[in-house]
């Protein structure tokens, strides 16, 4: 018995260790063991203590093997300290999300390349493995192998991981083709306000698909005499309604008309992909896509996804608010042209490297260089547009822009019911915004920042805006369950340390 017990503790171990991507070697230099001793305790074969549990799951960041519950992580940031040097920018956690969810199309094996190793995507491989699909970290857990099984289990599927990511949804697309009926939980993820589905069942009704909630599910029946037969018009231009909708028609035998739809950075890396599984897409960057379906895909795909511009501009807004000179590598430009002119008439100072192209070999790359500036606020208010306007997860980010200007900024985000209550934080960090109403906030600058100590907003933009202003604050301040920064960025107290932050990760005890 007490062998058996050994064993299960030595396969929870290895299977954290996989998903975390390291080698045996790398858990054993972690913990200041030799790897035959990880290697014997991974096979059960060697007595392991309560203590060597905990560090194991401190070592792996994984409540599976810590001892008890290890507590939320939290941020401890010594701020005033300039940047300096260059960082490169991540592959964008919107599009691995839709790629992840797109790999339920294809009967073969599918690798994206450079995976943001985030907990959004963590939570949907949780989801993808339970109902049967195979996916490992190769090449030093830098790139993700998806290999799908011929069918399959929806009645084990996790439900604890799939309600914390609103990225849930984008299920509906490909699982229509694969079943007639199925269930999802709701769909979770960010504190947004009242985020309605109906957008979606809009777009797939016309596949065939029909809803019925209940009981915190989703009651999904597929008919399959329904077909498009015109073209579908989204009543809201959104990212994940134009992706669902791109994946019910990628599979579908025919031809659909996707009007008013996103031209967004996530959608169009989904366009890519999908053109790379053999379907063809007309009108990638434009609000009308023509799919022209492939009812079966069974072909070995290998793909890069582009960079994220939201990222890229959470480390432009580092440096501006921290007053520093910053080189920011591998930016897609195309999506932070309206940013940037924004920034420029404020009076940043920053230039650009010639255009060079990314590893999906459509997206345009820059480095960028921003140098400490004097800002003024904007004439106009800061306000999001579907793309190629503003993008609305840039919005966040010009409060802290706009709180080391000279002047007054307003910022619009209409978008979101509670996004610019949150932004409001600011002002325990000696930030003077005022909340004109849910959805508009008054920025007043420039700002002397303070240190203080805070609980991390529910939403991931917002919590990280509260960070970058903490960095820029003279003393120490603490910033408590910081589970929704992870959620999209990956090691950002790491790389911000890289370039000259000095942040501490740290668990009560």
């Amino acid at each position: 018995m007490a062998d058996d017990y050994l064993v299960r503790i030595g396969r929870l171990i290895r299977d954290a260790r996989q998903h975390r991507g390291w080698t045996q070697a790398q858990l054993a230099e972690a913990l200041g063991t030799s790897q035959s001793a990880v290697n014997r305790i991974e096979r059960g074969n060697q007595n392991i203590s309560l203590e060597m549990i905990a560090r194991i799951g401190e070592a792996l960041d994984s409540e599976i093997v810590s001892l008890g519950y290890a507590g939320p992580m939290h941020l401890r940031v010594v701020g005033g300290r300039r940047l300096s040097g260059a960082i490169d920018v991540k592959t964008s956690k919107n599009a691995c999300v839709a790629l992840l969810c797109a790999t339920l199309l294809n009967r073969g094996r599918t690798v994206l390349r450079r995976v943001a190793r985030i907990e959004e995507v963590y939570r949907l491989l949780e989801v993808l493995n339970s109902i049967g699909v195979r996916s490992r970290w190769i090449n030093g857990g830098v790139d993700l192998e998806i290999v799908p099984p011929a069918a399959l289990d929806m009645d084990a599927i996790d439900a604890d991981a799939a309600v914390r990511t609103r990225s849930i949804i984008m299920f509906l697309g490909p699982l229509l083709h694969r079943l007639d009926h199925f269930k999802l939980p709701y769909a979770g993820g960010c504190d947004l306000g009242t985020r309605t589905i109906e957008p979606h069942m809009i777009a797939l009704r016309r596949f065939g698909l029909d809803i019925a909630a209940t009981e915190g599910q989703y009651h999904a029946v597929v008919d399959r005499a329904v077909r498009p037969d015109r073209p579908i018009v989204l009543t809201e231009r959104g990212d994940t309604v134009t992706e669902n909708a791109l994946l019910a028609a990628a599979r579908y035998d025919g031809v659909t008309v996707i009007r008013n739809a996103s031209s967004n950075y996530m959608v169009q890396d989904l366009c890519f992909f999908l053109e790379a599984l053999g379907v063809k897409v007309e009108g990638i960057g434009t609000t009308t896509l023509t799919v022209h379906g492939v009812p079966h895909i069974d072909v070995d795909v290998d793909y890069s996804p582009s960079e994220d511009p939201v990222e890229a501009m959470s480390l432009l807004a580092a440096a501006v608010v921290t007053e520093s000179q910053l080189t920011v590598r591998r930016v897609p430009i195309e999506f932070l042209e309206i940013e940037l002119a924004v920034l420029e008439e404020m009076g940043l100072d920053h230039d650009r490297t010639p255009e060079y192209v990314a590893d999906n070999g459509r997206t345009r790359l820059v480095d960028l260089t921003v140098r400490p500036s004097k800002l003024e606020a904007p004439i106009d208010k800061i306000h999001p547009m579907p793309f190629p306007g503003l993008n609305i997860d840039n919005v966040p980010f010009f409060a802290a822009i706009a709180a080391v200007a000279s002047g007054k900024t307003l910022i619009h985000d209409w978008v979101y019911d509670n996004r610019a209550i949150y932004l409001t934080d600011l002002n325990r960090l000696g930030g003077r915004l005022q909340l004109l109403d849910p959805h508009r906030v008054l920025v007043e600058g420039p700002t002397r920042w303070r240190a203080a100590e805070m609980m991390c907003p529910p939403a991931l933009r917002p919590a990280v805006v509260v960070l970058l202003a903490m960095m820029a604050a003279e003393g120490t301040s603490v910033l408590r369950n910081v589970y929704v920064i992870n959620r999209g960025y990956e090691d950002l107290a790491e790389r911000l340390n890289s370039i000259g932050a000095q942040i501490e990760i740290f668990r009560d005890i």
